[in-house]
């Protein structure tokens, strides 16, 4: 598929510190007009100067977990008002800016058991993405067997089912399925090729990498639709993700350094660096296009499995199995704060849209941090 995607980007630009003078008002008299150009160059408009950000807790603890591995976001809405948390049939909705519970959704399927909710994604204001597992009732038969992935969207105001049930790589052999909300597909590989769906449109199309062999565990697209980075390539004698610049499918770099395996690779929203976090402890962060390491970011003690980037590009979370997140500065690699809420190993985390929340989950726990400074 000769295809490279450019969806929208929402990346936000921090606002630049402004100096100006003004002067108003039409002066008759040289007496009166002489004053008033004496005030004009005394008076300026300054911003007040930012103050550092912290994070505080928000939520406590919430049983149930963020999308892991079927997809790299944190289940924010695009307002940033809701977090979703899938907990086992369930979808609990958690309102942020109140941290209170909004509602708990029950997803139900015809003729579908023990429905099993592997991520929760929102595709709109009232509207969920969500895969799940379950196992199918035959009528007459009392036969059951379990179901392939399951794809469907959930109404989150009336509480039902909205649209079409999809099945996910039927006929086997894929890997498994991930979600890039940023692009708006969802992704399965399997000999050399990569399966996208968008889930809105119910359109989507082949990439085909004739040089990947074997199966990728580990892959994420840029925003952009530029590039693919690929690691946790079986076989594969490096652990340091492959780049295929999407335009020609073709193997064009690497991101070297790693000394363990990669655990998650994620692209700022403007395209213009990458952050990788690894089984040795240690986030690397690297530029976009000519591939230079740029950082090493070390404090964790043990393998972080997942660090990104805020969209407003300031701020790096990463999660590790020391149980904490920590909050680094983008731009110098500096930590600016050790979030130590959790109790078991944390194997997710996200930032809301707006940037102003931090979600972070185990395979059981959901917490979330709400930003105070650093507007």
């Amino acid at each position: 598929m000769n295809r490279v995607f450019h969806p929208r980007s929402d990346a936000a630009r921090p606002a630049r510190r402004v100096r100006r003078t003004w002067c108003t008002g039409l002066f008759v008299t040289a007496a009166v007009f002489l004053h008033a150009a004496i005030l004009c160059a005394q008076v300026e408009t300054v911003e007040n100067p930012r103050s550092a950000p912290i994070w505080v807790s928000r939520l406590g603890r919430v049983e149930g977990h963020l999308a892991l591995n079927y997809s790299s976001n944190g289940a924010f809405s695009p307002d940033s008002s809701l977090l979703a948390v899938a907990s086992e049939d369930k979808v609990v909705l958690m309102n942020l800016r109140t941290g209170d519970l909004q509602r708990v959704l029950k997803p139900h399927l015809p003729e579908i058991e023990d429905l099993d909710i592997r991520s929760a994604d929102f595709l709109a204001s009232n509207q969920l993405f969500l895969l799940a597992n379950g196992v199918f009732h035959i009528k007459g038969k009392g036969q059951a067997a379990p179901t392939p992935l399951l794809a469907f969207q959930w109404d989150t105001l009336e509480d039902r089912q909205s649209g079409k049930l999809n099945v996910v790589g039927a006929k086997g052999g894929f890997s498994p399925a991930r979600y890039f909300p940023q692009i708006g597909y969802l992704a399965l590989y399997k000999d050399s090729s990569f399966d996208l769906w968008n889930p809105r449109t119910g359109g989507g199309g082949r990439l085909t990498v004739s040089g990947l062999t074997q199966i990728a565990n580990l892959y994420e697209f840029s925003p952009d639709g530029h590039w693919l980075l690929l690691a946790q390539i079986q076989t594969s004698s490096t652990a340091d993700p492959t780049v295929v610049e999407l335009k020609d499918h073709k193997f064009v770099d690497s991101l070297r350094g790693h000394q363990g395996t990669v655990l998650s690779m994620a692209f700022s929203r403007d395209n213009k660096k990458v952050v990788t976090a690894c089984e040795d402890g240690k986030l690397r962060v690297y530029s976009v296009g000519d591939w230079k390491l740029l950082e090493t970011l070390t404090g964790h003690q043990g393998p972080v499995h997942r660090a990104e980037f805020s969209p407003n590009g300031e701020w790096i979370a990463s999660a590790g199995e020391d149980q904490t997140v920590r909050v680094w500065s983008a731009e110098d690699g500096s930590l600016l704060q050790t979030l130590q809420e959790s109790r078991e190993p944390l194997l997710s985390v996200a930032f809301s849209p707006d940037s102003r929340y931090i979600a972070a989950s185990s395979e059981k726990v959901v917490l979330a941090w709400e930003r105070q400074g650093g507007n």
